[in-house]
């Protein structure tokens, strides 16, 4: 059975998953955001977890367990901050969609669910970010035939509407 991809306007923290993806800065530690809105509903055990196994280099993620959040872990990806196109930031993107995919196979979980990471503080083109989210994730599925379900969690209308534009099935927004 092949993976199946969507999209849905949720709050991610919401999400009984496997692991959702938290859009984390180098340091791990609770920003504003996805990134604040996490920590704060996955409680304090989240950022000490988090200071065990930072810092996490841009591109680059790591895994703690959940705690309060209803997903079992977060995966924390470090996206680029956008600084016009010509400091790697796509490669950076990509790598960072591919390394939360590789550690959702490593440790075997099945339901993963991805803010769109780099486009908030971090200033990256939405339409831009959702085209490389798409390519990355569905390329690094090939090698991870045991995830089962990857949805992108979209906050606004206008995110939702970036996936749909690029060809993800939008569902209704409510995931159980």
């Amino acid at each position: 059975m092949a993976t199946r991809v969507s999209a849905i306007l949720v709050d991610i923290t919401a999400l009984d998953v496997d692991a959702i993806v938290n859009a984390a800065n180098e340091q791990l530690s609770p920003g504003g955001g996805v990134s604040g809105a996490i920590h704060e509903a996955g409680g304090p055990e989240l950022a000490v977890a988090c200071r065990r196994v930072s810092p996490c280099p841009t591109g680059e993620a790591r895994l703690t367990p959940g705690f309060h959040l209803p997903a079992r872990y977060v995966i924390h990806a470090v996206g680029p901050v956008w600084h016009g196109g010509g400091d790697d930031e796509a490669r950076l993107l990509a790598s960072a969609y591919r390394a939360s995919i590789n550690l959702a196979r490593e440790h075997g979980l099945k339901t993963i669910a991805f803010p769109a990471i780099s486009t908030g503080i971090y200033g990256y083109p939405l339409q831009e970010a959702t085209r490389i989210a798409i390519t990355s994730v569905r390329e690094a599925l090939k090698k991870a035939p045991a995830i089962k379900r990857v949805i992108f969690a979209c906050f606004t209308p206008e995110v939702l509407e970036a996936y749909r534009a690029e060809g993800v099935e939008v569902q209704p927004d409510v995931v159980h």
